[in-house]
């Protein structure tokens, strides 16, 4: 009767005995809530990156990608001033060249034109001294006026080439234009005799005249 009142209360006392498998080994640990656990396992899995520092490396990936871009740039800036600057010599080069051709070829027409006209200058030269050298009871003659405007036709056309006549007689002495054959009494520097005329083509002496030139004393 007794034992039977000891094992019922022994089965009482055991009835409130946590049945977890870790107690019934003879260890006692205690058991954490469900919700415990999960905050627990959050907050691991939020300080796993910051071993070794492994969230930081997009950004300095990012950087880089950048600067490399950056680098690129200017790379890419340099080489297209480069490009300019040696297009702009090219046209410069160009423009000169082109101006140089144009202007040689401007002086050989001239040069062309000039030895054309000293051609012509000569039979010009003696016509003008056959007309000077008429008589005067002649002077009137229509043959004479014929060659008069022949003569004047052929001094138009070559003026409308360029060529002009330099003056002379009367004109200080210019080296440039003038060539001095003498000297005689006359005024001191100034043209007193033409011997033949010169001419030139626009601005160039393509033959300069042959004159005399006064040396300063008074003629009587």
């Amino acid at each position: 009767m007794i034992s039977r009142q000891v094992r019922a209360t022994e089965g009482r006392r055991l009835s409130h005995l946590p049945t977890s498998p870790l107690f019934l080994r003879g260890k006692v640990y205690p058991e954490r809530e469900p919700e415990a656990e999960r905050e627990e396992d959050d907050n691991m899995i939020n300080q796993e990156p910051e071993e070794g520092n492994p969230g930081t490396e997009p950004e300095i990936g990012v950087e880089e990608d950048v600067e490399a871009l950056r680098q690129t740039l200017a790379e890419e800036k340099e080489k297209a001033g480069n490009y300019l600057a040696n297009w702009q010599r090219v046209q410069a080069d160009f423009a000169n060249y082109k101006r140089r051709s144009e202007q040689e070829k401007g002086e050989l027409g001239n040069f062309a034109k000039s030895m054309l006209a000293v051609g012509f200058l000569a039979a010009l030269d003696d016509l003008e001294r056959a007309l000077a050298s008429i008589p005067s009871e002649l002077a009137d003659d229509g043959w004479v006026g014929g060659i008069k405007l022949i003569g004047n036709k052929f001094q138009a056309s070559l003026e409308s080439q360029g060529i002009s006549s330099i003056e002379g007689l009367g004109q200080p002495f210019d080296p440039n234009l003038h060539e001095a054959m003498r000297q005689d009494k006359g005024e001191e520097g100034i043209i007193i005799e033409e011997l033949q005329k010169g001419y030139k083509l626009n601005d160039r002496v393509i033959r300069p005249s042959m004159v005399v030139v006064g040396n300063g004393e008074v003629a009587e």
